[in-house]
């Protein structure tokens, strides 16, 4: 990243800071000597990132340099409140059009924005068996053609690349990332891995899944190194961040309770908020600029706090 030699920091600004990935860039950036500022509702009303980027436009004077934003701040909440209720998604929209309408005045040095493998088309991801989603089905005719991405959270993400389309136009530099089920141990209970994580801590049996969908999970410490590696590399490309493996939610709940020790039946329930059926990415592009470090079963097996095996 950027280096300002031994007397100076450079200065990050992360929103949504007090999320699981905005917490987890927030460590890194730290260890990697940036001066970092969050921004997030949940720390305090006024800390709403929008409120920042509003006051600092309205100042009479040019708004303080930033040498890199990671843009985290959304509204999801995990698949209930993306089907059950996807107007609270839209403020999603808001969201990015603040940041990057204070982005074209303040001019940071990078902004990295966070898309997401829900910007791809539902069509392309119905399985079983589907297709690795490449980072070029998105737009299908230049800006003029968008397939059906999946709810409002997946076109307040195709809406946030267009307009990061348009800031990179201005003459900022903005890194565009697509990750697909970043997980760890950290992460709310309304998001799958935790949800199922808590389950077999608890040693249910039998041990329930929302659905039998197929998944591509990525460790939130490959999520934050990918996206800083690719925001180093200034490739004015999307990219996924991603493994290329599938696995279903039947397969990652028996995964964990393997590495817990037990067998219990694993039963899906009817009902319940699937999403798509497959949703796998493909990593070639990623991979030009990293390479995960953290397999499924260490990243399950850390969760649980469970020793590797001896090999």
């Amino acid at each position: 990243m950027v280096d300002l030699g031994p007397l100076s920091r450079p200065r990050a600004l992360i929103t949504g800071d007090r999320g699981f990935l905005g917490r987890h860039f927030a460590a890194e950036l730290r260890r990697r000597r940036y001066e970092v500022t969050g921004l997030d509702v949940k720390a305090a009303p006024t800390q709403d990132c929008r409120d920042y980027f509003r006051r600092s436009l309205a100042k009479s004077h040019a708004p303080g340099h930033w040498d890199l934003v990671v843009h985290c701040a959304a509204v999801v909440g995990g698949r209930e409140t993306i089907d059950g209720d996807p107007l609270a998604t839209a403020e999603s929209l808001s969201i990015d059009a603040e940041m990057f309408r204070w982005a074209a005045v303040a001019r940071p040095g990078r902004v990295l924005y966070f898309s997401s493998s829900a910007a791809y088309p539902v069509a392309y991801q119905r399985g079983p068996g589907g297709s690795s989603l490449q980072e070029d089905e998105i737009w299908n005719d230049g800006d003029t053609d968008v397939m059906m991405p999946d709810q409002v959270y997946g076109w307040s993400k195709v809406t946030g690349e267009l307009l990061a389309d348009r800031l990179r136009g201005a003459g900022v530099p903005v890194t565009v990332v697509r990750p697909f089920s970043g997980y760890g141990e950290d992460q709310d209970v309304t998001y799958p891995f935790r949800a199922i994580l808590d389950r077999v801590r608890a040693r249910e049996d039998p041990l329930t899944v929302w659905s039998g969908a197929v998944r591509d999970f990525i460790h939130v410490d490959d999520v934050v190194a990918g996206a800083l590696a690719v925001a180093d590399s200034g490739t004015e490309e999307p990219v996924n961040l991603c493994t290329g493996r599938a696995t279903s939610f039947p397969e990652l709940a028996r995964l964990m309770a393997e590495s817990a020790g037990y067998a219990p039946s694993v039963r899906v329930l009817s009902g319940k908020p699937a999403g798509v059926a497959y949703r796998v990415g493909d990593p070639s592009r990623m991979l030009r600029y990293y390479e995960p470090q953290v397999s499924l079963e260490d990243g399950v097996r850390h969760a649980l706090g469970v020793a590797e095996p001896a090999r």
